[in-house]
C-alpha cells in the first residue's frame, strides 16, 4: 500500500499485478473527493474545493507510480 499526500487531502492505494486500487481518500477541510477508474492499471482521485483542485494519478504503466498535480486559480 502506498499513501500519496496532496494539498486536498491524501490517497492511499495498493498496486497489485491485476492493477491498482483505492484504499482509502481522506479529502482535506473543504474538499470534496471523487475518484475515476475506467480500466484497472490506472485510478484518479480528485480533491476539489471553490479555488483549488488536487489530482492523483496511480498507474502500474509502466511501472507502479503515483503522481500529484495541484491546479489553483
Amino acid at each position: 500500500m502506498y499513501t500519496v499526500p496532496s494539498e486536498g487531502g491524501k490517497a492511499t492505494v495498493r498496486f497489485g499485478g491485476g492493477g491498482v486500487c483505492l484504499v482509502s481518500a481522506v479529502p482535506g477541510q473543504g474538499f470534496t473527493v471523487s475518484t475515476e477508474q475506467s480500466e484497472p492499471r490506472t485510478l484518479k482521485v480528485t480533491f476539489t474545493a471553490d479555488r483549488h483542485r488536487s489530482e492523483i494519478t496511480a498507474t502500474t504503466q509502466p511501472r507502479s507510480r503515483a503522481d500529484v498535480r495541484e491546479v489553483a486559480w
